[in-house]
């Protein structure tokens, strides 16, 4: 979720997958595996939101114990592997963009929960991909090639479709598509500050300055009369320690693995699993139900960024 609310680091093509990378070895079924539990762990994560909001969580508190968890364990996980970070300059930009792009995303996501359904979002959220192609090609000068258009034309029909047979609010699908907009700019901006990066060092330094945010944002609401709420159960806290461990620091750390043995191309290709694991879940445990117009909208939607993660993977076109 968008996401993603796809994991804090700074994604290329497809899913929560970092930007910054050494080049990669080459591929075994082991990267596949891997890449698999990543896109599994991202996916869930909309459907543990959903079991920690049912048990009185609210998005607030819900975001800084994701981010503070992470952080702590990827603060820990940076210094035993011995990762290097960036300059203090570098390291700012990096923050602010975490701090502000993601900390945006994230809102716009556990908030589009909060109106529409689990599946419904995550298929939104993931038009993200096409809106990448669009803002590198006005920004960063990315040729839009016949693939692009292709895929993009595929996943703008997809989204009628899908919007189309909605079970939610509007604003609930506004808040989707604007948490997918806010990502791609997210993604966009990290493409240049990212250049040279340890990708572990980006998504410390991101969970770093959103903990920050978050916490900021806490302790005024707290001033107005309005505490973070927390769980009301072992479950409710079961669900949200699921979204620090399991969807965000586990994820993270599986995509890193699987990146080594994969590349950028074939795991950002592979992570479209990601909203094919939340609708099914969302079915399986939410009870959740989508309508064949929004059956065919998620497959065209997953289609096309399938063919431009591919295309992209294997040339420039």
């Amino acid at each position: 979720m968008p996401q993603n609310p796809r994991t804090p680091v700074v994604p290329t093509v497809a899913g929560d997958a970092p930007l910054a990378q050494p080049a990669p070895p080459p591929s075994a079924w082991g990267g596949v595996a891997l890449i698999a539990v990543s896109a599994s762990a991202f996916g869930a994560m909309a459907i543990f939101a959903r079991g920690a909001t049912a048990a009185g969580t609210d998005i607030f508190a819900m975001l800084l114990f994701r981010f503070f968890i992470a952080a702590v364990l990827l603060v820990v996980w940076s210094r035993l592997q011995g990762v290097r970070f960036p300059s203090r300059r570098q390291s700012l930009h990096i923050a602010l963009m975490g701090g502000v792009g993601y900390v945006g995303q994230s809102l716009c996501f556990f908030g589009a929960l909060q109106y529409a359904q689990a599946s419904l979002v995550a298929l939104l959220l993931y038009l993200y991909p096409v809106f990448v192609t669009i803002l590198a090609a006005v920004f960063l000068r990315e040729r839009l090639t016949p693939v692009k258009l292709g895929a993009l034309a595929l996943c703008s029909l997809g989204t009628a479709l899908t919007v189309g047979g909605g079970q939610g609010q509007p604003l609930g699908m506004a808040l989707a598509v604007a948490a997918a907009l806010i990502y791609s700019g997210y993604i966009v901006v990290g493409a240049r500050l990212t250049r040279g990066v340890d990708a572990r060092a980006t998504a410390t330094l991101v969970c770093l300055a959103a903990t920050v945010s978050f916490a900021a944002m806490a302790a005024v609401r707290g001033a107005q009369g309005m505490p973070l709420h927390w769980p009301a159960s072992a479950g409710g806290w079961g669900a949200l320690s699921a979204i620090a461990v399991c969807s965000t620091v586990v994820a993270i750390l599986t995509f890193f693995a699987g990146l080594q043995r994969l590349g950028a191309g074939r795991a950002s290709m592979l992570s479209t699993l990601e909203p094919v694991v939340t609708v099914l879940l969302a079915a399986m445990l939410l009870g959740e139900t989508l309508t064949a117009a929004q059956w065919g909208g998620g497959v065209l939607i997953v289609a096309g960024v399938v063919w431009l993660s591919a295309r992209g993977a294997s040339s420039n076109g």
